[in-house]
């Protein structure tokens, strides 16, 4: 029979098992995290009815969707987790109390050209907060306050939430007297940071904006100083566009709101150059960046909407709401060294029995779990330097070997795989060493 080939497909992440544990480790921190705050857990299908995925995206982004029949069915698979709950709070929004807080980590998919750190196959962490016909900003501060407790908890050194409002830049537009291209100049903004400032000046002058307005409008992104100063700056412009006014003073409420939630304000900076690309965002939005230079773009970010579930439902819905690229910040992490995957168990204890000395050694196991020890058996009749070598090379922390004198004694000899230290303890005395 003809051999074939183990292959995945480009654009899709599998791990061995020392990095599949470092992942669920991550993402076990990040869902603990959404429940700190009250977050309720959601799970939605992967597989969604075309006609609502299609419902609220652009062109560009149909293309990317996984499309398929089945018998009558027209189908795909969700390219992200925020249309799923669209059609959610929709369906079940008689069912729901609001402010309705949920998270979800899941996959989506997008069939996009793979390239490094960018996949076709990928795990999001969401967090959203949606209102039934309105929603307080507190919530607006709330979200980064969240994020700033993930990251804290994850431990992957400095980072900074970046955070700005729509409003601002849109209420600057009208006052040019282009706010018909709004999202198209927004969109040239949020690609500031990464084609720099001469192409995004000459993409401003290809939407027929003027080169003098053009240079302002980059000259006002880019806009420093401390928290305090730029909103100083942003009162003190002599703006007459009342959305302008609007967006400066929800800036300044977010801010102050997001420091009372206990956030260190070195960890958070206006930026008035996050604009997020998509059209929906309509007041504050965030993206957080960790300062580790080898760790590039942001890792997560977010903003309020004004009617998450508009394309679904008569009803409005406003939400705010942040997404963690949990594939893709991990995949950065791994690759430069940030994290490193050591241990291909779960298991803190290998219990290893001598020669024929099985029978103890699966009561030992027992016990172990049954005092909360994760606790792994060598169940295979090999020497004991081989089963050793096991033990170092799946990176378990401790060994308990059974041998006759331990059987009799009732006792097992637990040795630390790090320092080498060997000493004979009860079963008890084993978990509460370890």
């Amino acid at each position: 029979m003809a051999k074939v080939t183990p292959r995945i497909q480009a654009g899709f992440m599998e791990l061995l098992p020392a990095q599949q544990i470092l992942f669920n480790k991550m993402m076990k921190t990040i869902s603990e995290t959404f429940e700190e705050f009250g977050y309720a857990p959601l799970d939605t299908p992967l597989v969604e009815n075309a006609e609502i995925l299609f419902a609220q995206i652009g062109d560009d982004t149909k293309k990317e969707i996984y499309r398929f029949s089945k018998g009558d069915d027209d189908l795909g698979l969700r390219f992200d987790l925020t249309v799923p709950l669209a059609r959610y709070v929709a369906m079940y929004g008689n069912s729901l109390t609001f402010p309705f807080r949920r998270y979800q980590i899941g996959k989506a998919y997008r069939g996009e050209r793979p390239q490094k750190g960018r996949f076709r196959e990928f795990y999001q962490a969401d967090i959203d907060i949606v209102g039934s016909g309105s929603l307080s900003l507190v919530n607006d501060a709330e979200i980064p306050a969240v994020i700033n407790r993930v990251f804290e908890k994850l431990q992957l050194g400095d980072f900074v939430i970046r955070m700005s409002n729509r409003k601002i830049l849109s209420g600057l537009m009208e006052e040019y007297g282009v706010g018909e291209k709004k999202d198209e100049v927004l969109r040239v903004v949020d690609k500031l940071e990464k084609v720099g400032w001469e192409t995004a000046k000459q993409m401003l002058i290809d939407l027929e904006i003027k080169v003098g307005e053009a240079e302002k409008i980059l000259e006002f992104v880019k806009t420093s100083g401390s928290n305090a100063k730029i909103l100083e700056i942003l009162n003190k412009m002599e703006i007459k566009s009342e959305l302008f006014k609007m967006g400066v003073s929800e800036l300044a409420e977010v801010v102050e709101k997001t420091i009372k939630f206990g956030v260190n304000e070195k960890n958070l900076q206006i930026d008035l150059a996050i604009a997020r690309g998509l059209s929906y965002y309509t007041g504050t939005v965030y993206e957080t960046k960790l300062l580790d230079e080898r760790v590039k773009g942001s890792v997560c970010g977010g903003g309020r909407y004004d009617d998450l579930a508009e394309s679904f439902s008569n009803q409005s819905f406003p939400g705010v709401g942040v997404s963690i690229g949990l594939t893709r910040l991990f995949s950065q992490l791994l690759d430069v060294g940030v994290i490193k995957a050591t241990r291909a168990t779960p298991a803190k204890v290998l219990v290893i029995p001598m020669e024929a000395n099985m029978s103890f050694a699966l009561e030992v196991a027992g016990e172990l779990r049954e005092l909360g020890v994760p606790t792994e058996l060598y169940t295979e009749d090999d020497k004991f330097k081989k089963k050793l070598m096991y033990a170092n090379k799946i990176g378990v922390p401790y060994v308990a070997i059974i041998g006759e004198d331990e059987v009799a004694k009732k006792k097992v000899s637990l040795k630390n795989m790090t320092t080498g230290k060997q000493e004979l303890l009860e079963v008890k005395m084993v978990a509460e060493k370890i």
